[in-house]
């Protein structure tokens, strides 16, 4: 009888190891198992789930932490502890390469006066050096007085270094007379009227739109080495704050091919979506060879600038700016070059992206686009700012499909002065986001960095509470234009995608998806507004690897 007890048990055993063998062998090998998480899928469906499976860079599965356990295995199990997950998060308008030169820019963010500019440039700049000094982010409406300032100073400080300022925009320039020799703009030039300051037949440094450009395209560049460094740390800055792809608003060709070469070097493995300025380049090289895409980059789409910005008073209004009955602001492209572009989108696919903040510049580009655009059409051509927005030209956002790409920052760092700009009917009719995306139901959000703080949880805090970083004002800046939580998600996640005609591939984390998600500490859509600037990033990954931790 013993004998035959240990042959059963023995047998029993053996048999065991046979299932659990086989149970074992039923199972999937993935990459990455994420277990114990609250996971927001984006969805059409608003699903949240406990866990989810990679393999291949891709999202294999999604479903309870039990379901996923019982159908993969893996030697990577990441237990989140409950920690809220979401996809990566997109920024459908920024300034990807300007934001990685701006970080060997001396900055003027927050500087409460021009005396207070030129007090850093003193500490950071001495002897006899003739190379250029470059600073960005100052602001004339945090200044007593809110005026440009006049390059008299700069030019006593730096007698022959050329020095070129750059406004928080991006759209004015202050430049010494240095800066102004070598670049060749002088009392005679070709710019449009109000691009050049003059001001009692003297130069005054200021420079706007065309001409601001041309300054800061004369500034000699780094060699690739030097880009290539500045690229990565912008790129690990971006997932420190959760952002996994980017829409860079205006690059040209070198840049473009630096971007694709270091992604093939897996040096940049952030998703770049690139709007070709309009060169005559980028148009034989890219845009007459069709669409190009690869994992890491999609070139298809052009970008433009109808106007400047409210800030600088180069946004082009229908009526005189309130603060200044003088100006109504530039048209920086003209309309009939807006059309050749659109011309050449519809005949080799590429979508038209044009930047317009005034009420004007937004009906000309919606009326140009009505010109090319069928109802119902899915070719996605997008308003970048669409800020102020007359309301009898709302509806033609819908009419002809156009996507508003809208940076919610903008509302509330404008907010304190926007009014003076527009006047009390027409800031009624500013920074609507809710009104615009009951358009077509759908918006794309972003940032405009450098313009603007880098993170997306501020951009979804801007949406969702309409108020700056202190809580001000309590019951938030036209908070009627507010976004409810989850579709400000989707704004910087999903719809952000779907902006880039990326949105089959990231933007959710559905099964066959990219994996590129992120792991907060707190719960965007649950905390209380007031808590949201606080957020910290524990985690990013793209395509199922780590790229950042806060560890």
């Amino acid at each position: 009888m013993r004998i035959r007890n240990r042959i059963r048990i023995i047998l029993l055993i053996t048999l065991m190891c046979v299932c659990l063998k086989s149970y074992s062998q039923m199972r999937s090998n993935s990459d990455l198992i994420v277990v114990n998480a609250k996971c927001y899928i984006v969805d059409n469906h608003s699903m949240v789930c406990q866990a989810f499976a990679v393999k291949d860079g891709r999202i294999a599965a999604i479903g309870t932490t039990g379901e996923i356990l019982n159908r993969y295995t893996s030697g990577n199990i990441l237990d989140v502890a409950g920690k809220p997950i979401y996809p990566g998060f997109i920024d459908a308008h920024c300034h990807f390469y300007g934001y990685a030169l701006s970080l060997r820019m001396v900055d003027l963010k927050g500087t409460g006066s021009f005396d207070g500019v030129l007090q850093i440039l003193r500490q950071q700049f001495t002897g006899t050096d003739n190379d250029w000094i470059v600073g960005r982010g100052w602001d004339q409406n945090l200044w007593q007085g809110k005026a440009f300032p006049d390059r008299s100073k700069l030019d006593s400080l730096f007698p022959d270094r050329p020095v070129v300022l750059i406004r928080i925009d991006g759209h004015v320039v202050l430049a010494n007379d240095e800066a102004l020799k070598r670049t060749g703009i002088g009392l005679k030039n070709k710019y449009k009227e109000g691009e050049v300051e003059i001001k009692n037949g003297r130069l005054t440094g200021i420079l706007s739109e065309n001409a601001a450009d041309h300054v800061k395209n004369s500034i000699p560049e780094p060699d690739d080495k030097i880009l290539s460094g500045l690229l990565k740390t912008a790129q690990q800055n971006c997932f420190a704050v959760g952002l996994t792809g980017v829409s860079d608003a205006g690059l040209n060709y070198h840049i473009i091919r630096l971007i694709d070469s270091l992604q093939h070097k897996e040096v940049l493995k952030i998703h770049v979506y690139a709007m070709l300025e309009p060169t005559t380049e980028n148009i034989e090289k890219f845009v007459k060879n069709g669409t190009y895409k690869t994992p890491g980059l999609t070139i298809r789409s052009f970008k433009m600038y109808a106007d400047g910005s409210l800030g600088s008073r180069t946004a082009l209004l229908k009526k005189p700016y309130s603060d200044d009955p003088l100006k109504t602001g530039i048209q920086v492209t003209p309309a009939d070059s807006i059309r050749q572009i659109c011309r050449l989108a519809v005949k080799y696919g590429y979508q038209v992206n044009i930047h317009a903040i005034g009420d004007l510049a937004n009906q000309v580009v919606l009326d140009i686009y009505g010109e090319f655009l069928k109802p119902g059409n899915d070719l996605r051509w997008r308003i970048e700012h669409a800020q102020v927005v007359d309301p009898v030209d709302l509806p033609k956002f819908k009419k002809y499909s156009v996507i508003p790409s809208i940076q919610t920052t903008h509302a509330t760092s404008d907010m304190s002065w926007a009014g003076d700009r527009l006047g009390k009917e027409r800031i009624r009719w500013a920074y609507a986001y809710r009104d615009l995306l009951n358009q077509n139901g759908w918006i794309a959000n972003g940032t405009d960095f450098p313009v603007e703080n880098i993170s997306p949880v501020l951009s979804f805090y801007a949406a969702v509470a309409r108020q700056d970083v202190n809580g001000n004002p309590p019951s938030g800046f036209q908070i009627k234009n507010g976004l409810l939580r989850e579709d400000a998600l989707r704004s910087i996640t999903l719809w952000a995608a779907k902006a880039d005609f990326d949105d089959d591939e990231m933007g959710s984390l559905e099964t066959g998806k990219r994996a590129d998600f992120v792991i907060l500490d707190k719960d965007l859509m649950e905390i209380p507004y007031s808590e949201i600037p606080k957020i910290k990033v524990i985690k990013t990954f793209v395509d199922g690897k780590l790229v950042f931790s806060s560890d």
